[in-house]
């Protein structure tokens, strides 16, 4: 499969992503045959077709065309897109941009804009065609292998308490002005990233903190956009099913450091790849510390609580007292880089600060599930082993008994980190509960067996596949002071399995098992 294939089998025509609210209500109108004189200042165009028609937006799927749309018919990786065309002109597509592959499956007469990679050019395509939208926002990019979601989001909520109006795009879904917008993919398609730019726009967004992946940036979903700050949390063993290795997935977020992406960076000089960006980065750089190096921007005088820290953020003619409301040692990095990130964006770092005090924390992000119990239960999304590792370290000298942790690894995705996070799990955990995660399109039992094979930790080990089941179990075995983490699916709402997505949210099981246990007593 190309690298710049999209990663699912449909791409093209994938079940709706995102409401009504990513298209601007008032769309620009631009006549296809100027899109397509653009186009050759990019790359080689032939066209086809009469392409007089006016477009107002863009769509990679036939399930979101809208009238006077133009439909990106892509390469898949089962399918082309332009198998798919008849719909997305029955639905109202007014031209197709596709490849000379994609030519030939076109119904006879369509207006086609044929370029020699539809991909490279999409997403500049798409800006032009809401008016380059991101132009008028301040937009920070965050990229990292774990605390993206943490970052933007404490991020998006210090900026709206200190009154600044905003948005964030992620893992967990999209906010634009203190309203839900639902969204699948941590990083949108190019399409619809534009799309919800030009909704912020619309209602007065000044500053939009989103994620950005590895994936977005190799599959080409933020070209278009030059982020105001680009900003680098760490590296750690992910995605290794789709990177070669570490070295390529370095690379691929070392991207978003360069001219065409951004205007200036911020990285983390605590961790080694956040060091290394600094030789290859092409922009202006700026550094932070929370753990004492020499940094631009440094949190210091830091105490961790139970419940979070209190730290002090000094940078650039800057020393403001700083707070966040989630524990760990890590989520003061968050912080801090969300502060810093802030004020390279040209943002008030004392307000942001002020603001971030106030976050009560991050969907899925050792969340708290309370029910009336003796004990400590928490959910988080951590499914790989720095994430894994780093959530089981904030925990230990948080708990005055057992830490009981329950823990799978999904299917269809790097095998090797399995028995990394068994070992880490035994290793940091009194009681490991071995379960399953996403399956996907694997076989349960051999998912278990691979992390089973890494658990030579002195914990007590239980393997049990129903993972109902296996939190039943963990909240069963607690006694007052132990704390439960429920490790793996953080925020989501389903089980993926065998391609079926079943209903399931650790938080929600985690409250209906506590409140079975109470009423056995």
């Amino acid at each position: 499969m190309s690298r710049y294939a999209p990663s699912v089998d449909h791409p093209v025509d994938q079940p709706a992503e995102a409401t009504s609210a990513t298209r601007p209500l008032l769309p620009l109108a631009t006549p296809a045959t100027e899109l397509a004189a653009w186009l050759t200042t990019l790359t080689d165009v032939d066209v086809h077709g009469d392409l007089g028609a006016d477009v107002s937006g863009v769509s990679l799927s036939t399930a979101r065309v809208r009238p006077g749309d133009l439909y990106a018919a892509l390469p898949g990786t089962r399918a082309h897109g332009a198998t798919f065309a008849g719909q997305a002109l029955d639905a109202g597509a007014v031209a197709v941009l596709t490849d000379a592959a994609g030519l030939d499956l076109l119904p006879a007469g369509t207006p086609a804009i044929i370029v020699p990679d539809p991909r490279l050019v999409l997403g500049r395509l798409s800006a032009r065609v809401y008016g380059d939208p991101a132009r008028g926002l301040r937009v920070i990019g965050v990229t990292g292998t774990q605390g993206k979601t943490t970052t933007t989001r404490i991020l998006e909520q210090g900026l709206t308490t200190s009154g600044v109006t905003s948005a964030v795009i992620g893992t967990v879904g999209t906010r634009i002005a203190g309203h839900d917008v639902k969204t699948q993919l941590t990083t949108p398609e190019a399409p619809d990233l534009h799309g919800l730019f030009g909704v912020m726009r619309e209602h007065g967004v000044d500053a939009c903190a989103m994620e950005v992946s590895s994936h977005a940036l190799v599959l080409g979903r933020v070209d278009g956009v030059v982020f105001d700050v680009a900003t680098f949390l760490n590296l750690g063993r992910d995605h290794l099913d789709f990177h070669s290795d570490l070295d390529d997935y370095f690379a691929a977020k070392a991207g978003l450091f360069t001219p065409e992406r951004a205007k200036v960076g911020l990285t983390n000089v605590d961790d080694e790849f956040g060091r290394l960006l600094l030789e290859v980065a092409t922009i202006p750089m700026a550094t932070y510390s929370s753990r004492g190096a020499d940094a631009d921007w440094r949190a210091v005088d830091v105490a961790l609580t139970p419940s979070g820290a209190t730290f002090t953020v000094v940078g650039p003619g800057v020393e403001v007292p700083a707070a966040i409301g989630i524990p760990g040692e890590f989520n003061v990095s968050n912080a801090l880089a969300a502060i810093a990130s802030a004020a390279l964006a040209g943002l008030d770092p004392r307000s942001v600060a002020d603001g971030v005090a106030g976050v009560g924390g991050v969907p899925g992000r050792l969340e708290p599930v309370v029910a009336g119990q003796d004990f400590t239960v928490v959910v988080d999304y951590a499914h790989k082993p720095d994430a894994l590792e780093a959530v089981l370290t904030t925990l230990r000298p948080l708990t005055a008994g057992q830490v009981i942790a329950v823990v799978g690894a999904g299917g269809d995705r790097d095998t090797l980190k399995r028995p990394l996070m068994g070992e880490i799990a035994s290793r940091l955990a009194d009681v490991l509960v071995v379960t399953d995660d996403n399956p996907r399109t694997e076989d349960p039992a051999a998912i278990r067996a691979a992390v089973l094979a890494g658990a030579g930790g002195p914990a007590e080990v239980l393997e049990i596949g129903d993972r109902r089941r296996a939190i039943r179990e963990a909240v069963r075995r607690a006694r007052p002071g132990d704390v439960v983490l429920v490790a793996g699916k953080g925020h989501e709402s389903g089980q993926e399995v065998d391609g079926v997505v079943h209903p399931f949210d650790d938080r929600v099981v985690a409250r209906e098992e506590i409140a079975a246990r109470e009423d056995l007593r």
